[in-house]
């Protein structure tokens, strides 16, 4: 467990994935941000900071802003509360998306996700893992293929882990197996969260996803996108306007500090990647399941 209070320690726990997944980061960045206030420090200041630490997750913009709003309309209490409004908020958005997704499930289901979209990600239920976690509470045996991620491996050491805690069935595999996979007929569908949507069905998602939409595209395997209301951005219409955020090599070329990279070669670290809304075949919302064509109506209706 961490204890963060000033802005630096804030900072560093998201930069360095101590909190880590959309949903998650922009309710720990919200909390964060209404302590900085009550302590008397500087909001302005304070959100510029902590909003630039993550720029591809759009929910951490979403958390800083409703805070900002709450102490503008009364101050320290309200911005408070704003905080505390967006971690309940989205506990019940997970759990609404499982009572929907689970529907996509049938008995026996073989699922395929990728990274981490569990309660470590987002709070209690999870996004992709809400509707599986449903289905095995519902007795109806679900069974998980884990990609283990790289270079971080969220989903080997914390989808895993989330799984083998509710005693689901789960196999972990190697980035690289997903076609043979999916060849093989072992994949029904693939659920996966995000970290930001567009106005018309773009992804951004952990790097690694696009690969896993085109080839169940050309498998006829159903991809489904698993998102709270947060995750959805208003202003962005196209995926050619997020900013992908590019992190550190050495978590490519180093391995629990042992380099296994030559030293002078280059390693490029691409954390997400951003999949065409005509490889999606439907998004888990917490007001349904929504086709990317409905999808910008939906956003207007909630803006």
């Amino acid at each position: 467990m961490i204890r963060v209070e000033e802005l630096e320690e804030i900072k560093e726990a998201i930069n360095t994935l101590a909190v880590r997944g959309a949903p998650a980061i922009g309710a720990f960045g919200a909390l964060s941000l209404s302590i900085i206030i009550d302590k008397g420090g500087d909001p302005g200041i304070s959100y510029n900071e902590i909003v630039g630490t993550r720029p591809t997750a759009v929910d951490l913009k979403h958390g800083l802003d409703r805070v900002m709003i709450g102490y503008e309309e009364g101050g320290p209490k309200k911005a408070r509360k704003a905080a505390d409004d967006i971690v309940s908020e989205t506990v019940e958005s997970c759990r609404r998306i499982g009572e929907i997704g689970v529907k996509l499930l049938k008995n026996d289901a073989n699922v395929m996700t990728h990274c981490n979209a569990g309660a470590l990600a987002t709070l209690d239920w999870g996004t992709a893992l809400a509707p599986i976690r449903m289905a095995e509470r519902r007795g109806s045996n679900p069974f998980v293929w884990v990609s283990e991620t790289r270079p971080l491996l969220q989903g080997g050491r914390l989808t895993a882990w989330e799984l083998l805690q509710e005693g689901i069935g789960h196999t972990v595999f190697v980035d690289s197996a997903s076609g043979y996979l999916m060849k093989k007929g072992e994949v029904d569908l693939i659920l996966v969260g995000a970290d930001r949507v567009c106005r018309n069905g773009d992804v951004a998602n952990k790097i690694g996803t696009y690969e896993k939409a085109v080839l169940a595209k050309e498998e006829g395997i159903p991809f489904y996108v698993a998102i709270p209301p947060t995750t959805m951005d208003h202003d962005i219409q196209t995926g050619e306007d997020i900013p992908i955020e590019i992190r550190d090599g050495s978590e490519i070329s180093d391995f629990q500090s042992v380099r296994t990279v030559p030293k002078g070669s280059d390693c490029l670290n691409p954390a997400f990647d951003i999949t065409p809304a005509e490889y999606v075949t439907g998004f888990i919302t917490p007001r349904g399941i929504i086709e990317p064509t409905e999808l910008s109506s939906l956003l207007s209706d909630s803006a």
